[in-house]
């Protein structure tokens, strides 16, 4: 899961190449990125664009999304996915994750890494090359295409997935993601630059905002500022003192960001 590769994404890989296995990527837009680059050199590759149907909101003004309920927040336009994904979907919470995930997959830099926001949500990935070709990975907001293309890997076998009528789709929709509206992508770039185990901070203190957001502790627009202060009281306090990527400082990690988290949601109820 997703959440695996953002928390330890270099340990995961380390791991898997000691114990000489193949991790194939499941999340549709990594699948996509991963289909694209195969026969590919990747010194070639110059940015990587990942795609986001931005969610119950994506028509909301900033104080509308402010009330959003957790009810509202479980709609989406697109997929069908239970509730805690749908709320991430509509926060770009879920994206977040997967713009860290995609750094860590794929060894990009933080700035090879774009997210536009495309409401069909048919067009999953891009990969730019050197050359300025854009490959992108078109499919049905259908999981079953991901799931079935990593079990069948390196074949390609019959999915009973929809084949896709581009005369009556007609055209695909593309805007910048406003940072307003979904902070929590501003914070997820912000992860990439301070590295270190910061990606099981973020994911860990999320867990707990969205846990209290579900509960209407907090509202919507206050999971990321929960997440923002747990990321700075970790990192101020840390300086530039790096642990050692392990198990064990992940998990460590981990049960700080929850802790720090909790004590921040608390404070809405003081």
């Amino acid at each position: 899961n997703k959440e695996s590769m953002v928390a330890a994404g270099a340990l995961m890989k380390k791991t898997a190449a000691d114990k000489n296995v193949n991790l194939i990527p499941v999340d549709s837009e990594h699948s996509a990125i991963f289909q694209a680059l195969i026969g590919e050199e990747r010194n070639s590759v110059e940015r990587v664009i990942l795609t986001a149907s931005g969610g119950a909101f994506r028509n909301w003004t900033l104080e509308k999304i402010a009330k959003a309920t957790p009810e509202q927040a479980a709609t989406h336009p697109n997929w069908a996915m239970g509730q805690r994904i749908t709320i991430d979907s509509a926060s770009l919470f879920n994206k977040s994750l997967e713009v860290i995930e995609a750094k860590e997959f794929f060894d990009l830099n933080p700035d090879q890494i774009e997210v536009l926001i495309h409401p069909q949500s048919l067009i999953h990935a891009l990969v730019g090359f050197q050359d300025g070709a854009l490959m992108a990975h078109i499919g049905p907001p259908d999981m079953r295409h991901a799931i079935g293309f990593a079990l069948n890997y390196p074949s390609r076998k019959h999915l009973p997935v929809e084949r896709l009528d581009l005369t009556k789709i007609g055209q695909f929709d593309f805007e910048k993601p406003d940072f307003e509206k979904y902070p929590a992508l501003r914070l997820a770039f912000q992860v990439l630059e301070i590295g270190q185990l910061s990606g099981a901070i973020y994911n860990a203190a999320k867990e707990i905002a969205l846990d209290a957001f579900i509960a209407r502790k907090i509202g919507f627009l206050d999971m990321a500022y929960v997440v923002e202060r747990v990321l700075e009281r970790t990192f101020a306090a840390s300086g530039d003192y790096v642990d050692p990527l392990n198990l064990e400082n992940v998990l460590m990690m981990d049960q700080m960001g929850r802790a720090y988290a909790s004590e921040e949601t608390n404070r809405f109820l003081s």
